[in-house]
C-alpha cells in the first residue's frame, strides 16, 4: 500500500507511535524512528530488520537533535516521504490541577510539547520544499476543539491539564497554518485527533467515559491506524489543512 515509501515518526516508542510504526511496516513502509527509550526502538528494528528500520535516540524536543534524525533518515533511505509527529514529552509535575500550576512547569511542558511541534514541523516541511513534494501529519486530541468533560473526571485522581488542551489546541491551529503557508508546494499537512486511549485508568473515568461514545469507548492505538494510512496514501492526495477525528462519536 505504501509503495515502499520512507516515513519518519517521532515519539514512536509511545502507545500510538507504536502501533503507527507496526502499522506502515506492514504495508510496505520504511521508518526512522525517534524515541528516548532504545529499548523499545531496538525491538521494532530487530523484528523487522535493518533494511526497514533506522532509530534514532536523542531528545527531539531540540532542533539541532530533529535536524540530526532527518539526515540520518536521508543517508539510510536517500529520501523521506513523510513524517508524523507522535512525540509526547511531559514535565515530571504533567497532570498538576489547575491551581496549583507551577510557571516553570507550564513553560517547560508548552515549550517541549508545542514548541517540538514546531521545530518539527520546520524542519521536515523545509526538507519536502526542497524535494517539491511531501506529507506531515500531526497528533492533537479531541480535547484541541473540545471541552473536557469534567464530571468524567469526578470521584478519581485523574485530571485533564489546562496545557494539555492549549497544546492541541495550538497544534491544530499550527496545521491549518501550515497547510495554507505551503499553498502550490506540493506538501500536505494533516491532524489527527483521537480520542481517549485506553491506559488502565480508573475504572469511574471508563465507565463514564464511555457512555458518552457510540459503541466502544476508550480507544486502542490501533483504532487510528486506518486514519493514518489513508492520510499517507494516494486516497487522500488532495485532503490538507484538515483536523480528522477519531473519537467513537465522544464528541457529539
Amino acid at each position: 500500500m505504501l509503495k515502499n515509501n520512507v516515513y519518519a515518526i517521532s515519539g514512536a516508542a509511545g502507545k500510538i507511535g507504536i502501533s503507527f510504526t507496526k502499522s506502515i511496516l506492514d504495508n510496505n513502509g520504511r521508518v526512522i524512528i525517534g524515541d528516548l527509550n532504545a529499548k523499545k526502538l531496538n525491538f521494532i528494528k530487530k523484528k523487522y530488520g535493518d533494511k526497514k528500520v533506522q532509530i534514532y535516540t536523542e531528545d527531539l524536543t531540540k532542533e539541532e537533535n530533529i535536524n540530526v534524525f532527518l539526515n540520518n533518515g536521508i543517508n539510510k533511505f536517500k529520501k523521506i516521504d513523510g513524517a508524523i509527529n507522535c512525540l509526547y514529552p511531559r514535565s515530571t509535575k504533567w497532570g498538576t490541577k489547575f491551581e496549583k500550576i507551577k510557571e516553570k512547569d507550564l513553560f517547560l511542558d508548552l515549550s517541549n510539547q508545542l514548541g517540538s511541534a514546531i521545530f518539527f514541523s520546520k524542519v521536515f516541511l523545509k526538507y519536502f520544499k526542497n524535494n517539491k513534494k511531501g506529507n506531515l501529519i500531526n497528533i492533537s486530541s479531541i480535547q484541541g476543539f473540545s471541552n473536557p468533560k469534567f464530571e468524567h473526571y469526578k470521584g478519581t485522581s485523574i485530571v485533564s491539564p489546562v496545557e494539555y488542551s492549549a497544546i492541541k489546541a495550538g497544534i491544530i491551529s499550527i496545521t491549518k497554518y501550515l497547510a495554507k503557508y505551503y499553498k502550490n508546494k506540493n506538501i500536505r499537512v494533516n491532524c489527527i485527533s483521537p480520542g481517549g486511549i485506553f491506559d488502565n485508568q480508573d475504572s469511574t473515568f471508563i465507565n463514564k467515559y464511555n457512555k458518552s461514545c457510540n459503541s466502544k469507548g476508550l480507544l486502542e492505538p490501533k483504532d487510528l491506524n486506518g486514519t493514518l494510512l489513508f492520510l499517507l496514501s494516494d486516497y487522500s492526495k488532495y485532503i490538507t489543512g484538515q483536523n480528522i477525528v477519531v473519537d467513537d462519536g465522544w464528541s457529539l
